[in-house]
């Protein structure tokens, strides 16, 4: 018997799901074959979300002789003939509700992320690794395609859902013509013609996929690779090879954030850790690679300086007007809002008078006050407001007078020194040691109790303080930095603290605050 064609169509809230059904339901009319479609509301991992499942009769209505099909409403486990979603973890959420088959269904995905709530709420990095997802589409698909459909809607102008008719349409699934498809879409509209646009650019990729099976899998490949830097030829020679890539792109950065100079000491601090694991029989040099990418995090720390050389770069320019859809005679304006406390300012200023002002806010929260700072609107259009951002961004010449400057690079030094004795002693607890950096993350409070965590593990869990034996310590290290990833109020980490026997973080000082009861005011 001659089966529908099932689709299950996946899309986030506000892509364009429910447009995309309506469009291949018109497809299928257009060329005479009988078609139904249902939506099943439901809520995915990041927002509102619906899928629509559509079934397709392969037989058009002249072949029926007056005969209608019967179409399902709901998708059936394993008989799904094609699997269409525009995020890659839900094309996997739904492969794992058991819709898909590896002997029947084409799976049309794509390769972008959106970061679920869990994933965001994690101390740590909490992104789920886009391998083992590549690994279940390939896994539960009789064949698959898999692109970076943010970038097609980019160059195209259009949202996703024109993408995803045009990969369908390429992929030779359904027994129309490529003008069928066409047809529901032309209009005089500007939206009309960019759909056409995205069609078109998903229609000859997924194609040229067919057409050269031995380049499925480059494809399958995250379809924007990390830009590659190179090191000078001088630093390279000093490390492994394995570590050039990601060394490339942390020298390139902090050339951008200090100067020269400033990569050149992070390459120094990275011989370090590389000579004390010298005598280790690991050549794959662990607790340098480890090492490679926090330090270089850190030592590119957030500022305002930072903020405002980021804002004023031609390419967040170039990415707004991409994101809004900007042509040619339409005005842009843009707006950075910033909020610049006492903290930021004292940053930027040598210690003593950083500590004066300093104390002056603690003097201010003390007797009730809120916090000092100063909202600013800057017109990053305006040639004011660019030359404001550019002015703070060359600031960066006297980043190194700070007080922020000069305490963050004693903090790095503290925890280099834990990371290359503890090497030397056991390569294990250095490798602990280094990962300890994916403590320092975000700014503001966030930012300094993660130093503060971080300090405490050196100090007291492997330090020479320390109770915890030493045969113990890498373990310890490794549940406690765990812990302290948990939650924000540190419960888990006092918990593992205690557990591992060292002792628990002390209690910072808070002003006490006496606040008139009004009700008593107005009697």
């Amino acid at each position: 018997m001659t089966q529908p064609i099932s689709i299950l169509l996946c899309a986030l809230g506000g892509e364009g799901g429910g447009v995309l059904a309506d469009w291949l339901v018109d497809v299928a009319r257009h060329a005479g074959h009988p078609a139904q479609a249902t939506s099943i509301p439901g809520v995915a991992q990041r927002t509102g979300a619906t899928t629509y499942y559509l079934e397709i009769y392969p037989l058009p209505h002249s072949q029926l002789q007056g005969r209608l099909p019967v179409l399902g409403l709901n998708p059936l486990p394993g008989r799904l003939d094609a699997l269409v979603s525009s995020e890659l973890l839900e094309t996997a959420r739904q492969i794992g509700n058991g819709l898909a088959s590896a002997d029947r269904t084409l799976v049309i995905s794509a390769s972008s992320r959106a970061l679920t709530t869990a994933e965001k709420m994690t101390m740590g990095d909490g992104r789920r690794p886009e391998g083992p997802l590549l690994d279940v589409v390939a896994a539960h698909s009789l064949r698959h395609h898999v692109m970076d459909m943010a970038r097609l809607c980019q160059q195209s102008g259009t949202m996703v859902s024109a993408v995803m008719l045009g990969a369908i349409a390429g992929s030779g699934l359904l027994p129309f013509t490529r003008s069928h498809y066409e047809a529901v879409l032309k209009g005089p509209s500007n939206s009309a013609k960019a759909s056409l646009r995205g069609f078109a650019l998903a229609f000859d990729l997924v194609t040229r996929q067919r057409e050269q099976a031995q380049y499925v899998e480059h494809v399958m490949k995250p379809a924007v690779a990390v830009p590659s830097a190179a090191l000078p030829a001088d630093v390279a020679a000093k490390f492994p090879a394995a570590l050039h890539p990601l060394m490339g792109l942390a020298h390139q950065r902090l050339v951008e954030y200090q100067g020269p100079a400033y990569a050149l000491l992070y390459v120094q601090r990275l011989e370090r850790l590389l000579d004390a694991e010298s005598a280790s029989a690991d050549t794959t040099h662990p607790v340098t690679a480890e090492a490679t990418r926090w330090l270089a995090l850190w030592m590119a720390f957030d500022d305002i300086i930072r903020v405002a050389d980021l804002k004023s770069r031609a390419s967040r320019w170039d990415r707004v007007t991409q994101e809004v859809k900007a042509k040619d005679g339409d005005v842009l304006k843009v707006y950075d809002h910033f909020k610049p406390g006492v903290p930021e300012l004292a940053a930027l200023l040598p210690q003593g008078l950083a500590n004066r002002l300093l104390r002056w806010d603690r003097a201010r929260v003390a007797n009730g006050k809120a916090p000092w700072s100063m909202p600013l609107k800057v017109a990053r259009h305006a040639l004011w407001g660019m030359a404001s951002l550019r002015l703070l961004a060359s600031l960066r010449v006297l980043r190194p007078l700070g007080s922020r400057y000069q305490a963050e690079q004693a903090l790095i030094e503290e925890w280099l020194d834990g990371i290359e004795a503890a090497t030397r002693q056991s390569p294990a607890l250095g490798l602990e040691l280094a990962r300890c950096g994916q403590l320092i993350k975000g700014y503001g409070s966030t930012n300094e109790r993660g130093k503060d965590n971080l300090l405490h593990i050196l100090r007291h869990v492997c330090g020479p303080a320390s109770q915890v034996p030493v045969a113990e310590q890498a373990e310890a290290v490794s549940r406690i930095r765990n812990a302290a990833l948990q939650d924000e109020a540190g419960q888990a980490l006092d918990q593992a603290l205690l557990q591992h026997g060292a002792p628990v973080r002390p209690v910072k000082e808070q002003p006490v605050l006496w606040m008139k009861n009004p009700r008593l005011q107005k009697s």
